[in-house]
C-alpha cells in the first residue's frame, strides 16, 4: 500500500518515463492531468484485483479492451507503458517479491488487452475510427451475405462483445453510422433468398430508437426511410407500398413495443409525420387504443353531464318563481346527482392523484416551480387540471348547501335553495363555476379523434402565451394611467378615484364607454381628455397592432408543424392508453396482422415477413429506382455479394472535395510562379525555341531542295 506522496510520485513519473520511451504516446494521452492520474490509480488497483478475483478481472479487461478498439489505441503503446510503470515502482519499492508480483500482474493485464484489441480491430472498426463511409462500405463488401449484418453489429472477443453501430453513434462518427444503417436496411436478393438486416438490428439492439433519439437524432430520418419500400410500377393508378412495422408495434415478448413511446417522447413534430411513424401510431390508435380511450372518456363525459345537470340545469328548472325554494322531486334528483359526483368522480380523482403523488414521492421525482418542489406528474396539464378539479370538488363538498339544509332541522329546509350565509353562497357558486370550466377543459382530449381539430386546438394553446403577454401589458398600462389620471384636478365621476379610473379605462378598451362621455370630458377637463387620448393611442392602437403582429408571427411559426403536434398529441394518448388495453385484445390484433407471413414485392414475388402492404395513389410518391438490389450468380450464404458500383451522395461529395483541393493547390502554385517571374521566362523560352525550330526546319528544307 502506497501513501499519498508515493502515489503522487508514481502518477507523475509513469508518464515522464512513458513519453520519453514512446514520444508518439503523447498523441493518444491528450486528456487532462487528473484523468491521466486516474488511469494510473486504476492500473494499480487492477494489478491487486487480478490476484483476488481473476475471472472477473478477465471479463472486465475484455470489455475494456473492446472499448480501446474504438479509441484506436495501437498495441505498440502497451509495452513502453508497462515498462515505465515497473521502473517507477522499482524506485519506491525495495521488496523484490512485491515488485515481481506487480510486474507479473501488469504484464498479464497488458497481454490480455493486446489480444482483445488485436482480435477486435476489424476493418469495420478501423473505418469507424476514421469516420469514413466509403471505407466502411468497402470493409463490409467482403463479408459473407449471411453474416453481413453481424459484421456491423457484433464484435465478439471471448465472453465480451461490442457493437460497431452503437460505438459509432456514441463516438459521434455519424458518417460511418449512417453508412451502417443504410447497409443494414438495404434489401438485397438473389434467386433463393431476400436479405434484410432489420430483424438482426432489433434483436441486437431493441432500444435502437431510444439510442438514436438521445445520441444521433440526425440519423432518425435515414433510419425510418429504410422501413419503407415502394414499387416503381403502378397498377390501375395504385402503387404497392410495404411498411416493415413489426418491431415498431410488438417487442420480442409479444407486448406493445416501446419504440412508439420513445418516438413520442422525442417530441419532434416533423419526425412524427414520417410515413412509418404515422402508419404505426394510426394502426394502434384506430384498431386498439381508440376503443379503450373512448370507453374511459365516455365515463368522464357522463360524470360531466351529471355535474352540469346538478349545478346549472336543475337549479333553475325546478326553482320557484321567487327562486328561494326547489320542488321536492327536483331537490331529490339534485341530491342523488351530487352524491354521485362526490362519491365516484371526486373519489376516483382522489385515488388517482394519491397514487401518482405517492409514486413520485417514492421515486423522488420532483419539479421545482419558484423554488418549491412539486410532484413531477403535475407537469402535465391534464394532471394539473385534474388536481385543481379535485380541490374544487372537495371544497364544494365542505360547503354543500344541501348538507347544511338537512343539518338545520325542519324538513321544509330541505327544499330551500340556500341554507348558508351570503359569503358562503358566493364561494360555493364560484367553486361550481370553476369546476364546470375545468370539466370542459379536460374534455379537450376528445379533439384527438380529428387531427384537424386537434391541430387547431394545439395552435390555440400555443398562442395563449402571446395573449397573456398582451393582457399583462394592457393591465400594467391601465393601472399606470388610472393612477396618473386620479391625481389630476378633475370632477368627472367616471375618474373620481383609482378604482373607477381603472374600470372606465377598461370600458374604453372594450369599446363599452358612451361616446357622450368624451364630449363632456373635452369641454370640462381638457387635460383628462388628453390623458385618455394618449391611453387610447398606446393601448388600442400600438399594443393592439403589436399583438396582432406577434400572433401572426407565432402562428406562422406554429402552422408548419401544427399537424405534427396533433400527431404527437395522439401518440401521447396512445402511449397512455395502451397499459389499460386488455392483453387478449392486443394479442388478437397482432395475430390478425399476420406479421410472420411474407408479403409480395410484385405479383408472384413473395418477399419478406414483418410488414404491412398498402396501396397508395401512384402520383403521391413517384419512385424511379428499385430499392431491392438483386444479384445474379451464386446463392451461397457464405459468398459475399458481387461488387457494386456506388454512386452515393457521399462519394460524389468526396470526389468534389478532392477536385477542389487539387484546384486550390494548382492555383497556389500558379500564383507562386507569377510572383517569381517564371511564367514570363518560360514564355520567352518557348517563343525562342519555337523560332529556333522554325529556322532549323527552314534550313532543312533549303538543303533538301
Amino acid at each position: 500500500r502506497l501513501d499519498e506522496t508515493a502515489m503522487h510520485f508514481v502518477r507523475r513519473e509513469v508518464y515522464i518515463r512513458f513519453f520519453a520511451m514512446a514520444p508518439t504516446g503523447q498523441d493518444y494521452f491528450k486528456q487532462s492531468t487528473t484523468r491521466l492520474h486516474f488511469i494510473v490509480d486504476k492500473m494499480i488497483s487492477m494489478t491487486m484485483e487480478m490476484y483476488k478475483s481473476p475471472k472477473t478481472m478477465v471479463n472486465d479487461l475484455s470489455a475494456m479492451g473492446l472499448r480501446h478498439v474504438g479509441y484506436g489505441i495501437p498495441v505498440d503503446m502497451f509495452g513502453p507503458f508497462v515498462t515505465s510503470a515497473v521502473q517507477t515502482v522499482r524506485q519506491i519499492s525495495r521488496n523484490d517479491g512485491e515488485l515481481e508480483a506487480f510486474s507479473w500482474s501488469l504484464d498479464l493485464i497488458s497481454r490480455i488487452l493486446c489480444r482483445v484489441i488485436t482480435e477486435g480491430s476489424t476493418i469495420v472498426m478501423k473505418a469507424i475510427n476514421v469516420n469514413s463511409a466509403a471505407l466502411l462500405r468497402k470493409a463490409v463488401s467482403c463479408a459473407p451475405r449471411g453474416e453481413r449484418a453481424a459484421w456491423v453489429l457484433n464484435v465478439q472477443v471471448g465472453t465480451q462483445s461490442i457493437s460497431p453501430l452503437v460505438w459509432a453513434i456514441q463516438a459521434g462518427s455519424l458518417d460511418a453510422s449512417k453508412a451502417i444503417i443504410n447497409d443494414l436496411l438495404t434489401i438485397r436478393a438473389d434467386r433463393d433468398n431476400y436479405y434484410f438486416g432489420a430483424d438482426f438490428l432489433f434483436e441486437r439492439h431493441p432500444d435502437i430508437v431510444k439510442r438514436l433519439t438521445l445520441d444521433a437524432p440526425a440519423l432518425l430520418p435515414t433510419f425510418f426511410d429504410g422501413f419503407i419500400w415502394r414499387s416503381r410500377n403502378t397498377e390501375n393508378g395504385l402503387r404497392r407500398v410495404n411498411y416493415w412495422l413489426k418491431h415498431f408495434l410488438v417487442d420480442g415478448d409479444g407486448n406493445f413495443s416501446q419504440n412508439i413511446e420513445w418516438l413520442v417522447n422525442f417530441n419532434d413534430p416533423k419526425l412524427i409525420c414520417h410515413p412509418v411513424a404515422t402508419m404505426a401510431v394510426d394502426l394502434v390508435w384506430n384498431n386498439v387504443a381508440f376503443r379503450t380511450f373512448l370507453f374511459g372518456k365516455t365515463w368522464f363525459l357522463f360524470t360531466t353531464c351529471i355535474f352540469i345537470s346538478s349545478q346549472s340545469v336543475l337549479t333553475h328548472a325546478t326553482a320557484s318563481k321567487d327562486g328561494q325554494r326547489l320542488s321536492m322531486d327536483g331537490r331529490i334528483v339534485m341530491l342523488v346527482f351530487r352524491c354521485f359526483i362526490y362519491a365516484f368522480s371526486m373519489g376516483e380523482m382522489i385515488m388517482k392523484q394519491t397514487r401518482l403523488c405517492l409514486k413520485d414521492i417514492r421515486q423522488k421525482n420532483f419539479v421545482r416551480v419558484a423554488g418549491m418542489p412539486f410532484p413531477e406528474y403535475l407537469g402535465k396539464w391534464q394532471n394539473a387540471c385534474s388536481f385543481a378539479l379535485m380541490i374544487c370538488l372537495i371544497l364544494m363538498f365542505s360547503v354543500e348547501p344541501i348538507v347544511h339544509c338537512v343539518l338545520q332541522g325542519p324538513a321544509e329546509n330541505f327544499t330551500r335553495t340556500w341554507c348558508v350565509d351570503q359569503p358562503w353562497r358566493f364561494i360555493y357558486a364560484l367553486l361550481s363555476t370553476m369546476s364546470i370550466l375545468l370539466y370542459f377543459i379536460l374534455m379537450s382530449d376528445f379533439t384527438v379523434f380529428s387531427t384537424r381539430i386537434s391541430a387547431f386546438t394545439l395552435v390555440c394553446s400555443r398562442l395563449v402565451s402571446e395573449l397573456l403577454l398582451f393582457l399583462f401589458a394592457v393591465g400594467a398600462c391601465t393601472i399606470a394611467f388610472a393612477c396618473s389620471i386620479s391625481a389630476l384636478r378633475q370632477d368627472d365621476a367616471n375618474f373620481a378615484n383609482s378604482h373607477s379610473s381603472i374600470l372606465s379605462l377598461t370600458k374604453i378598451v372594450l369599446n363599452m364607454m358612451n361616446l357622450t362621455s368624451f364630449d363632456t370630458m373635452e369641454e370640462k377637463t381638457p387635460a383628462l381628455f388628453i390623458a385618455v387620448a394618449i391611453y387610447i393611442v398606446v393601448v388600442c392602437i400600438f399594443f393592439m397592432s403589436l399583438f396582432i403582429a406577434q400572433l401572426s408571427s407565432a402562428y406562422q411559426a406554429t402552422f408548419a408543424d401544427m399537424v405534427g403536434y396533433a400527431r404527437l398529441n395522439r401518440g401521447q394518448i396512445v402511449v397512455a392508453t395502451m397499459p389499460n388495453v386488455p392483453a387478449y385484445r392486443w394479442e388478437n390484433y397482432i395475430a390478425s396482422l399476420n406479421l410472420d407471413s411474407r408479403i409480395e414485392f410484385g405479383e408472384g414475388d413473395i418477399g419478406l415477413a414483418g410488414g404491412i402492404q398498402v396501396m397508395e395513389a401512384g402520383s403521391l410518391n413517384p419512385t424511379l429506382e428499385e430499392k431491392v438490389q438483386r444479384f445474379a450468380g451464386t446463392t451461397a450464404r457464405d459468398a459475399p455479394w458481387p461488387h457494386e458500383e456506388t454512386t452515393s451522395e457521399e462519394d460524389v461529395h468526396s470526389k468534389i472535395e478532392r477536385m477542389e483541393k487539387l484546384l486550390d493547390a494548382s492555383m497556389k502554385k500558379m500564383q507562386k510562379l507569377v510572383k517569381g517571374g517564371s511564367i514570363t521566362s518560360s514564355k520567352g523560352y518557348s517563343s525562342m525555341g519555337g523560332s529556333t525550330i522554325q529556322e532549323s526546319s527552314n534550313g532543312s528544307s533549303e538543303s533538301s531542295s
